[in-house]
């Protein structure tokens, strides 16, 4: 990746998760980066290859974390496990403002959209490995257990920057805690 690309992905995805995408304007992103106009379309051909380049990144991130996990890990709990403190210590960080994927889809609404469907490829992946996760754990009912993983991780990005992350994050945290230990039925009773 050359100097001046990265310089407007690290400015424009610093921007973007501060003040809202639709709050930062090209303009913006090309002073704060020190580039020229022709220099940011030369490499984003629109600011929604820019938004869509930014959230890929975010998500490139986010798999190097997990992949880091795994390789860390003993086993699939001690990885759920890793991939909850981080998502933990993100909302306890300074300039938290939620989940970046979140404030994209929040932005634009329309599924159809290249940065909508960004969002959701980024999800998909997410849950498909939480899935794999749960089911390496031999969960029965692996899909539901990674689905509710990623309710809870929602929400607690969501409270997290509304009030005191802290005991949001003991929350979340404790309900991972209950997925991991709770013990699937294969035919649960009705209720």
């Amino acid at each position: 990746m050359s100097e001046a690309r990265a310089r407007l992905l690290g400015t424009a995805g610093e921007l973007f998760y501060a003040d809202g995408i639709h709050a930062v304007g090209i303009d913006r992103v090309v002073a704060e980066a020190k580039v020229t106009r022709a220099t940011l379309y030369r490499h984003f051909p629109s600011k929604d290859d820019l938004i869509v380049a930014y959230l890929t990144q975010a998500d490139a991130a986010i798999r190097e974390r997990v992949e880091t996990a795994r390789a860390e890990s003993a086993g699939p709990e001690d990885v759920i496990r890793a991939v909850s403190r981080f998502i933990a210590e993100d909302i306890q960080r300074d300039g938290f403002r939620g989940c970046a994927f979140l404030n994209a889809a929040a932005e634009y609404p329309d599924p159809e959209f290249p940065v909508h469907q960004a969002v959701l490829s980024h999800r998909q992946w997410f849950l498909d490995t939480m899935t794999e996760l749960f089911t390496d754990l031999g969960k029965i009912d692996a899909e539901p257990a990674a689905r509710h993983f990623v309710m809870l991780r929602d929400g607690a990005m969501a409270a997290g920057c509304l009030t005191d992350p802290k005991p949001v994050c003991d929350t979340f945290l404790r309900g991972v805690e209950g997925l991991l230990t709770y013990r699937s039925r294969e035919h649960p009773s009705p209720a």
